[in-house]
C-alpha cells in the first residue's frame, strides 16, 4: 500500500523533540542557553512549568512560553557572514574573546552558524535559525565543495600540490583536498586555491602543518555555487533567494552524483 505524501509530511510535522530543542528550532535561542533557561524554571510548556530540558513537544501544537511571552517560529533566516580573523564561532568563550556574535545584526532573531571556521580563518561563514538546512550543508554525505585561498610560507611546486591531493594519514584521520591549485606566487610565499568536499577539524592547517608547510592567511571564499565575492569583512547579508535554491540544487545533485539526463533537467 502506497503512503499519502500529505499524511507522511503531517507524521513528520509532529513528531517529538526535546524542549530545549524546540526553543532552538523556533529560533529563540541555542539549545544550551534553551537548557538553561529551562532548568531556571522561565519557560512553560501548555501553561505549566517544565524544568526538564527533553521534555517531549510537538512544534506548532505545544504552546511554549518564556517569561511569560509566547514563542512563536521566526521567519527562516539565511546569512552570510565575511568572518574577520581572530574572532571565534561560537556564542559565547570562556576565555573572553571576541565571537562572531559581536558582527550579526542585534535585530536578527537568534541564528546559528552553519559549521565553522576557526579562529585565525577568515571569510565566507553561513548562519540560519533552519536546522534542518544547515544539517544538510554540513553532512558529510552531502559532500558541498567548499573552496579556500590560503597563503602559505613556501613557493609551491607540483610535488607539494599533488601531495595535498594524495593525502596523509593524521593521528585518526587521512586528510585529502579534493583539488589544488596554484593561484600566484612570490620569492618567499604563494597563494594556493583548496577545495574539500570534507571538512575534519582544523583539516586544511594539519595537512599542511603534516607537510611542514607554514600557514600565514585561510580564506573561504565559497560553499558550493555561493561565492563570498566582495562582502566587505566584518559584514553579513542575506542570501538572495536564488543563491539558496543554488545551494539547494547543488546539495540535491552531490547526493545523486550519477543521475540522469533527464533528473538533472529537472534541477536546474
Amino acid at each position: 500500500m502506497k503512503r499519502r505524501a500529505g499524511k507522511t509530511h503531517e507524521n513528520r510535522q509532529l513528531k517529538k523533540v526535546g524542549l530545549a530543542r524546540a526553543l532552538s528550532k523556533l529560533g529563540y535561542c541555542s539549545r544550551s542557553n534553551a537548557a538553561e533557561l529551562i532548568r531556571a524554571g522561565r519557560v512553560k510548556l501548555n501553561g505549566v512549568l517544565r524544568r526538564y530540558p527533553e521534555t517531549p513537544v510537538h512544534i506548532g501544537r505545544d504552546g511554549i512560553e518564556v517569561d511569560g511571552k509566547t514563542v512563536n517560529r521566526s521567519p527562516k533566516i539565511y546569512l552570510a557572514m565575511n568572518k574577520p580573523g581572530g574572532v571565534v564561532t561560537s556564542a559565547s568563550d570562556e576565555e573572553g574573546r571576541e565571537t562572531v556574535y559581536a558582527y550579526l545584526p542585534k535585530s536578527l532573531p537568534w541564528l546559528a552558524p552553519v559549521g565553522r571556521l576557526d579562529k585565525a580563518s577568515e571569510g565566507l561563514l553561513l548562519f540560519t535559525n533552519d536546522s534542518e538546512w544547515a544539517a544538510r550543508v554540513t553532512a558529510p554525505e552531502t559532500h558541498l565543495d567548499k573552496t579556500y585561498h590560503v597563503q602559505i610560507g613556501t613557493v609551491a611546486d607540483e610535488a607539494l600540490l599533488a601531495g595535498l591531493r594524495n593525502g596523509v594519514q593524521s593521528e585518526a584521520d587521512f586528510l585529502r583536498v579534493k583539488n589544488a591549485r596554484l593561484l600566484r606566487h612570490g620569492d618567499r610565499n604563494s597563494w594556493l586555491e583548496i577545495v574539500l568536499d570534507e571538512g575534519k577539524n582544523r583539516h586544511i592547517r594539519r595537512l599542511l602543518e603534516h607537510l611542514q608547510i607554514e600557514v600565514l592567511r585561510l580564506v573561504r571564499v565559497a560553499m558550493g555555487p555561493l561565492r563570498l565575492g566582495e562582502l566587505a569583512k566584518g559584514t553579513t547579508r542575506t542570501l538572495t533567494g536564488e543563491e539558496k535554491r543554488a545551494l539547494d540544487r547543488t546539495m540535491r545533485i552531490q547526493n545523486n552524483p550519477s543521475p540522469s539526463i533527464d533528473s538533472v533537467s529537472k534541477l536546474v
